[in-house]
This record gives structure tokens, C-alpha cells and sequence, in this order.
């Protein structure tokens, strides 16, 4: 049975743009490493890897939360053409439980990360897109 959400990568070549991002949402950086060698090659089901390894911690959250960031330095990543999709198969986004949507907006609009729609109330909650690293999708809630 599954306890709790454990983590959640995102490939990225702008590594510094994607802990900028996350820095401003409340995570910060617990290590960086350099993954390679045929452990990982196997483990990750990709020949020869060498990536840069970021593991992002939201501050003060219990249970832990992380994103995990991943630069391929080899091989070269491939682009997703469909990543800010949401109509397209597969992965869509990642939600974010906030206690201000608006005040979180306001931050993240200030670094010039932009929204992807305006704010709008389901299901208990006001909910909004924002365009995070590579075009992932990254969704803030605030309960109300």
C-alpha cells in the first residue's frame, strides 16, 4: 500500500531558471550531484547516462516534499513538442496546496513566470496554472 507522495523529477536544461522557480514557490536546494556510471544507465533504462541530480525541499512541509530536477549532460534530452498540452496522454500537472493564491500569483508574476489562465473556483478550492520549468505545468490550490 502506498504511505504518501515521495517526489516528483523534471528534466530540464536551464537548471539555475528551474531552482529559481521552485525558490520562489518555498523550495530549497538539499543536494546536487552528478549521476552516472552503469547503475544508474540501468536503473534509468538510459545508456550511458550523465546528469546533473538536484533534489528541492519545500521548506517546513510535513511529510517531506521534493521535486528532483535532472540536466542530462549526456545523452542530450528529448523535447517534449506536447508539454503544455493538457489535453495530451500521459502526465498533465502538479498541484500545489497554498494557503494565498493570490499573494503566491504575485511573486511568481514578479520574476516573470507567467500564468496560464485566471484564477477560478472547483471544487472547494481556487485553483490556477502556471508555466513552470520547460513548460511543465505546475497547478497552485488554495482550499477554501
Amino acid at each position: 500500500m502506498v504511505k504518501r507522495f515521495d517526489h516528483v523529477t523534471i528534466v530540464v536544461e536551464d537548471i539555475a531558471g528551474a531552482k529559481a522557480f521552485s525558490a520562489v514557490l518555498g523550495f530549497a536546494e538539499a543536494m546536487s550531484v552528478v549521476i552516472s556510471g552503469e547503475k544508474f544507465a540501468d536503473y534509468m533504462g538510459v545508456p550511458g547516462i550523465k546528469a546533473e541530480h538536484v533534489t528541492l525541499v519545500l521548506e517546513d512541509a510535513s511529510p517531506r516534499t521534493e521535486v528532483q530536477l535532472l540536466k542530462y549532460l549526456y545523452p542530450a534530452p528529448l523535447p517534449d513538442a506536447h508539454i503544455r498540452d493538457l489535453h495530451k496522454l500521459g502526465f498533465n500537472h502538479i498541484c500545489f496546496a497554498v494557503d494565498d493564491i493570490e499573494a503566491e500569483v504575485a511573486k511568481l508574476t514578479a520574476c516573470g513566470f507567467k500564468t496560464r489562465n485566471k484564477i477560478m473556483d472547483f471544487h472547494s478550492r481556487r485553483l490556477v496554472f502556471i508555466e513552470g520549468p520547460e513548460g511543465v505545468t505546475i497547478e497552485l490550490a488554495q482550499w477554501v
